[in-house]
């Protein structure tokens, strides 16, 4: 039977596991047609890539704001873009503010929609549930509490296990390799907000090596200036996974890097920073304690989180000296194991496309 399925994915997070999950529903069913937004990395596992995140990757309300027509635009070219390429599904990988705009129509118009990965619907703005109910015929999360959270607004979503346990393995003994890591994200408005305070700690360790991970879809020039005032410091061009391996502690932008650096076993420190507008209204909207990962899915804080105005030099200083004692290292690698536990076990992205594939086959498709 020929599948077609198409995917939107925003951000790099979704291209990684966009790609693994085009890589098992091609394991799983070789005559299949996947078109994508997304990234080089879902393109590399085989699909026609129609537009690549780097284009439509805005955070912050003042930032979805100010780039309005662009998503606009957008907006218009998917929607006549699925519509031409009549796909058995749409498949949305997290980026809310996208996918459930077009998951509303795709559904009116007889498309079924599969969702990959919630949107963190739990932190703020539940009321999007009743949306997901009524345009999403499956969710499919990667987080344990989710399915209790959607069972409250009578969603049965199904808990695949978290796709990173796939592509990192457990990590090996504690490090004491002399290296720090730089994670500042994979938008260009959170970079320049976040590494410059991240930079500005080298000075104050002068024993350790400085390594930056630079997002694939960022252009390098970007960097010149920060590159030409530390000089020391190394820099590594869509090499993350790389510099997490080798590093001792790392200063991490909030997000799925944080949860990368944990399953690598790094101790690390995270930090964010947005537009004040943006985080006011956010501070007012969010339901959680934690901004991180990590210290959301144990329900504790076991990493600093340095946020908005708490973000400076000598908290980070502080912070990143604490995390470098060997003592509360492990403390922190013994959280990082049970975190690993708490996420299930490895084979999330072939759970993940059994599950698309049976979703198309529970009834006939509908366009």
């Amino acid at each position: 039977m020929a599948v077609k399925l198409y995917f939107i994915a925003g951000e790099a997070s979704g291209d990684l596991h966009g790609a693994n999950l085009v890589r098992a529903l091609c394991a799983l069913q070789p005559n299949i047609t996947c078109r994508a937004w997304g990234g080089d990395r879902m393109a590399a596992a085989g699909a026609t890539l129609v537009k690549h995140y780097r284009d439509m990757a805005f955070m912050g309300f003042w930032e979805v704001a100010k780039n309005w027509r662009t998503l606009w635009r957008n907006l218009q070219f998917c929607r006549r873009d699925i519509e031409n390429f009549r796909p058995d599904a749409v498949v949305l990988i997290d980026y809310p503010g996208f996918n459930l705009r077009i998951a509303r129509w795709a559904k009116k118009r007889g498309f079924r929609v599969i969702y990959y990965i919630s949107p963190q619907l739990w932190a703020w703005h539940a009321s999007r549930a009743y949306a997901i109910r009524r345009d999403v015929d499956q969710m499919l999360v990667i987080l344990p509490f989710e399915v209790d959270f959607y069972q409250k607004y009578g969603i049965q979503a199904t808990w695949v296990g978290h796709p990173l346990l796939d592509v990192i393995p457990e990590a090996g003994s504690g490090k004491c390799s002399g290296i720090i890591a730089l994670l500042p994200g994979s938008r260009q408005q959170e970079v320049r907000r976040i590494l410059p305070v991240m930079l500005s700690v080298v000075p104050l360790f002068p024993d350790y090596r400085f390594q930056v991970a630079v997002a694939p879809s960022l252009p390098e020039n970007l960097f010149d200036d920060y590159r030409a005032a530390y000089p020391k410091v190394e820099w590594f061009f869509g090499d993350a996974y790389g510099v997490l391996q080798r590093a001792q502690a790392a200063l991490v932008k909030s997000g799925t890097s944080t949860l990368e650096a944990a399953l690598f076993e790094v101790p690390q420190v995270v930090c964010y920073a947005g537009s004040p507008l943006s985080y006011a209204i956010a501070r007012r909207l969010v339901r959680v304690p934690y901004i991180s990962l990590v210290n959301i899915v144990l329900g504790r804080p076991l990493v600093r989180e340095l946020i908005q105005n708490e973000l400076t030099t000598i908290r980070l200083r502080d912070a990143l000296s604490n995390v470098l004692n060997p003592a509360l290292a492990e403390a922190v690698r013994e959280g990082y194991r049970e975190l690993r536990l708490r996420l299930g076990g490895p084979g999330a992205s072939l759970r993940a496309a059994q599950r698309v594939l049976d979703c198309l086959n529970e009834k006939k498709p509908l366009v």
